[in-house]
């Protein structure tokens, strides 16, 4: 009887891996481009370069069909020829002439010479056939079968996808995963239960395009470290190596799991460093620590950085002629600066080195940042390995370890390690020219192994206080060094090649916000802190509580499943349990960075519904951060000759309002108005939030205390907005701004705002109506009460109904609801004209300047305006809310509405793609969702809107994506008071695993493509329900129920 195994089938490349004839393709490509490449030289009078191995053939031809391999290498040589026809002769100077030429020769040789194998491979291949496993060849190559007939092999396969099969199915060429994809289909095998078995960089980048289950490298150039880091999850020099088809239980068991667990860089690529340390960032909620290598200093390539929740001060800066006034998000402290020197020589610097092997990886389940570093430098060959982790255990404790053992030398080494203070905002670049010194050093002081730092901002005065503590494990002496603003203990021993010496720093933080005296603190604390190991095994068991309760495990995905981890990782170092005691809100690029200077947006309405999913006092401590704001709210609403509570759209320490409302045009060098502060909705993003929270919680003493006060006072605010027309007999709103930043006034204007957004008014009449809902939660007492504080009075509450019955929408004859009133009169925009021209038309508005034009006289959109409305509430509650306004759509409005504004959005928000996705989906155009949802899924992961990463993650977004796998996918809908489910899998997902807490009970889900199966976590004295595809099942609580779909 065959063994059931995690895989399937086996796809291998020809050359190089199964044959022994990639030298011998490399010997003909050689002679053949240095006999044209000559000609080339003699007939343009250029110089004759010739062709390498190393340099041209394994990155412009290895792997590749052969025509592309050709206009690949020429393009390298900036050498330009037609492209010709496959039917071309040899004789031709085309890119196919060429190609053909080249493979002529080839099968001379082959001819001439035969077929070698790799015995290896072949004893491989015996023993997955016999167990059961399927196998495949994909190759470029047009001479796959001739050459695996040659070799006598060719009944060994199954199914052969080669350069023939590809030209006659139009598959692209790696490293596109056509080939691999199509060998998988042709088996019947789906590619997360496949391995592909590469030898070229191109290959192994298509088995990681695939999603392939396990990429196995074969490393005949001896260029290990490239297929790693171009998508091998392991590389061997020979199949030999891999131990046979144990080799490969061995990745599906152990491997795949520590990388679905992980992120991990295999090389340093200094354009891309800031968005890494932003990714390999590790924190606690408290504070957090950009993914810096402790070795470096903030340059170009390099910003390490310490933030802090709540910390931020203000600035005053000269911007042509005029004094601009911003608050930011404080770069508080680097607390990982080690470093060595060998005897008297410099101290290690990593950018002058050469580094001969690198491998980061952040351990999600643990919360650690590793590292594995060999360097070459001064002549002499050094291995360091570190680690550091910021404790999730005690939220102002943070350790490091770090490792030093030479290879090829005996010496004095030293070990530099300490604090850094002293430090300015340098985290994005177009605020460079502004003054960025926030903090001050006040105390420095260093014994032997532990020193101190006090530092104080500017303007907010708050202290942060830090401590260290360091020890080594061998003999030697210590020295102290302090600077202004800086502290370092320098530990010296002698060390023998191969002998490796280990320092570990372990640091205490805090500051005045929650301390008055944080240095007392931290020195008393520092003087009791637990071993390196205990504080490390203390923080990893509080983040496998949080996992418990957070985790989304998938099958047949493995990238969705790492990114879903990567972001549920970042939400949880933004913002953790450690916040429900913390006056902190919830920043739009997490404690990663310094973009949007930190502060606080709407982007909360995509966040806190996924954490009253696990941890609600999180979206609790949330929104009493806005709570405790609530007098600047009503005071910038007075401010502004309104009632109620208006909250701003920019929100940092105080609560007023920090959006510029002037900014200079970096052209011209003019100065504008900036309008973007009249994003009033932020405030309906609030009371939309205010009662998610209460929905999922029923949290009653929250709405009586604080929650009915705020959101009773939003909706005071927004009432007072409205104003009835004679005319038409309807409330308009004027004068604001949707979540569409790319319209903030009507063309020509000279004041700011629009009418009637119909966002805005949606969810006003939605507001007012949760308004009387909330009337009765709280009761007549409590209510009287808050009405009696924020001046609410019974005749404003009758005006109330009446405006939620007749608050105006603009609406067309075929059912499309325009985005203010006046939309349907502007131009449409020539995109295929922008899109020819500049390529990204992510922000058009950008681009529409710089042609001299407005986007506000065009129909564009920067993300979701009207569809905005779909992504917060069902289309059922949408259509009362309409019906309630007197307004009576065609039944396929929502579609209509989608294409729309679809083909009007250039999606310059990566919060675009997660609203249009869920749209998508609501309209049945899955494919699109798809598509929508993965560019939203990476958008981080690859940095999709070119370097913005670099300047903190999206939270909004890694908490949209999660949301959009729980309520898309798994179709989990809470808008009852029972749990909904309608399962709606990817293609490739086979099966989900999660668990979610609403309203005091857990359940525990697992889906598969047949069953859902439910569990609920609750005493045994409550009935539970739940509903699956409309239909309503008791849940016996501890008992799984298993249902059919």
């Amino acid at each position: 009887m065959l063994k059931n195994y995690p895989f399937s089938a086996v796809i291998f490349d020809l050359d190089g891996v199964i044959t022994q004839t990639a030298l011998v393709h490399s010997a003909v490509w050689k002679k053949m481009f240095d006999e044209f490449l000559l000609n080339w030289s003699k007939k343009n009078e250029t110089e004759f370069q010739e062709f390498e191995h190393n340099q041209d053939y394994l990155p412009y031809i290895d792997g590749k069909p052969r025509y592309q391999g050709v206009e690949s290498f020429l393009k390298s040589r900036n050498i330009e020829l037609p492209y010709g026809d496959p039917s071309d002769s040899p004789e031709m100077e085309t890119i196919c002439g060429l190609g053909n030429r080249k493979n002529l020769t080839f099968n001379e040789v082959l001819e001439k010479e035969g077929v070698k194998v790799y015995q290896s491979t072949i004893d491989l291949i015996y023993e997955l056939r016999k167990n059961g496993i399927h196998i495949g060849v994909a190759s470029s190559s047009k001479n796959c079968k001739p050459v695996l007939e040659r070799a006598g092999i060719l009944n060994l396969f199954e199914t052969i996808v080669d350069g023939t099969v590809s030209a006659e199915l139009g598959l692209k060429g790696k490293p596109f995963p056509d080939i691999f994809i199509t060998a998988c289909k042709n088996l019947n095998v789906s590619p997360n239960k496949a391995v592909v078995v590469e030898d070229a960089v191109s290959g192994v980048e298509a088995g990681k395009n695939g999603n392939f289950g396990f990429v196995l490298g074969v490393a005949r150039e001896n260029n290990h470290r490239e297929l790693l880091i171009h998508g091998a999850d392991r590389v061997v020099s020979d199949l030999e190596e891999l131990g046979g088809i144990k080799g490969m239980m061995d990745w599906f068991t152990n491997g795949l799991s520590t990388d679905n667990n992980s992120l991990i860089y295999y090389d340093l690529v200094p354009e891309k460093e800031k968005q890494r340390e932003t990714l390999l960032t590790v924190g606690n909620g408290y504070f957090a620590t950009r993914g810096s290598m402790e070795e470096t200093l903030a340059s170009i390539c390099h910003y390490p950085a310490t933030y802090m929740a709540g910390v931020y001060n203000r600035l005053v800066s000269k911007v042509a002629g005029r004094d601009v006034e911003n608050e930011d998000f404080v770069n508080c402290i680097n607390w990982l600066p080690v470093t060595f020197k060998i005897s008297q020589g410099e101290w290690f610097d990593l950018d002058k080195a050469e580094i001969i092997e690198i491998q980061r990886e952040l351990d999600f389940r643990s919360g650690i940042m590793k590292r594995k570093l060999t360097v070459k430098f001064e002549g002499k060959t050094t291995r360091i390995e570190s680690e550091r982790f910021v404790s999730m255990h005690q939220r102002n404790i943070a350790a490091q370890k770090y490792t030093i053992k030479p290879i090829d030398y005996d010496d004095e080494i030293t070990i530099k390690a300490g604090l850094d203070i002293d430090l300015i905002n340098d985290g994005v670049d177009r605020y460079r020219s502004l003054n960025q010194k926030h903090i001050l050093p006040l105390e420095e002081k260093v014994e032997s192994n532990s020193g101190y730092l006090v530092g104080c901002t500017t303007q907010s005065n708050i202290r942060i206080a830090c401590t260290y503590i360091l020890d080594a494990n061998k003999e030697g002496s210590w020295q102290p060094l302090v600077y202004k603003g800086k502290v370092f203990s320098l530990f010296t021993a002698c060390i023998r090649s191969n002998e490796e010496v280990t320092l570990t720093k372990r640091i205490v933080l805090n500051n005045s916000l929650s301390n008055d005296d944080p240095l007392t603190l931290v020195l008393v604390e520092g003087k009791n802190l637990k071993s390196y190991e205990d504080l490390r095994e203390l923080s990893e068991v509080a983040w496998r509580n949080i996992w418990t309760r957070v985790d989304i495990e998938l099958e047949g995905d493995r990238l969705a499943q790492k990114i879903f981890r990567l972001h549920l990782f970042h939400l949880f170092v933004t913002a953790s349990p450690h916040n429900a005691s913390l006056d902190a809100g919830i920043p739009a690029r997490g404690l990663h960075g310094e973009a949007y200077r930190g502060h606080i947006f709407w982007d909360e309405l995509f966040i806190l519904p996924l954490y009253n999913l696990s941890f609600p006092e999180i979206s609790r401590s949330a929104l009493m951060y806005r709570y405790r704001r609530l007098p600047a709210a009503r005071e910038y609403a007075r401010a502004h000759g309104y009632r109620g509570a208006m909250f701003p759209w920019q929100s940092g320490s105080s609560g007023r309002e920090e959006t510029q409302v002037v900014h200079l045009n970096p052209v011209s060098g003019e100065w504008g108005d900036d309008y973007s502060s009249i994003q009033r909705h932020v405030s309906l993003a609030i009371a939309y939030n205010i009662w998610e929270y209460y929905h999922s919680t029923l949290d009653q003493q929250f709405l009586k205390d604080y929650g009915a006060e705020f959101f009773l006072d939003i909706c005071m605010f927004w009432t007072g907005l409205c104003h009835k027309d004679a005319e038409d007999g309807r409330y308009h709103i004027r004068g604001v701004m949707g979540p569409d930043e790319f319209h903030e006034k009507y063309p020509n204007a000279k004041r700011g705002g629009l009418d009637d957004n119909a966002y805005s008014n949606l969810m006003t009449v939605w507001a007012l109506q949760k308004a009387y809902q909330m009337r009765n939660i709280i009761g007549e007492e409590c209510f009287r009460n808050v009405a009696r504080k924020i001046g609410l009075n019974e005749q404003e509450w009758q005006r109330w109904k009446n405006i939620r019955q007749n608050l105006a929408l603009c609406i067309n004859e075929e059912g499309i609801i325009a985005q203010f009133d006046g939309y349907f009169e502007l131009k449409e925009l020539d995109w295929e004209y922008f899109k020819k021209k500049y390529g990204n038309v992510y922000r058009m508005d950008r681009l529409l300047k710089a042609e001299g034009l407005s986007p506000d006289e065009f129909k564009v959109a920067k993300q979701a305006d009207v569809l905005m409305i779909f992504y917060n509430l069902l289309p059922e509650e949408v259509n009362r809310l309409l019906q309630e306004m007197g307004y009576d759509l065609p039944k396929d409005y929502l579609k209509k509405n989608f294409w729309y504004y679809l083909n009007r959005t250039s999606h310059g928000s990566t919060l675009s793609r997660v609203v249009h996705a869920k749209l998508a989906h609501l309209v049945g155009e899955e494919k699109l969702a798809w598509q929508l949802f993965r560019e939203a899924l990476i958008s981080d992961y690859i940095d999709i809107q070119g370097g913005t990463t670099a300047e903190g993650i999206h939270a909004g977004v890694m908490a949209g994506t999660v949301w959009l796998a729980l309520t898309v996918y798994a179709g989990l809908s809470l808008c009852e008071d029972i749990p909904s489910f309608q399962p709606d899998l990817p293609y490739d997902w086979e099966a989900m695993k999660f668990n979610f807490i609403f309203r005091g009970i857990r359940y525990y889900v697992e889906i598969d493509r047949q069953k859902i199966v439910l569990t609920a976590g609750a005493p045994h004295n409550i009935e539970v329900k739940a509903k699956v595809w409309g239909k309503e099942y008791i849940l016996l609580p501890g008992i799984a129920k298993t249902i059919e779909i």
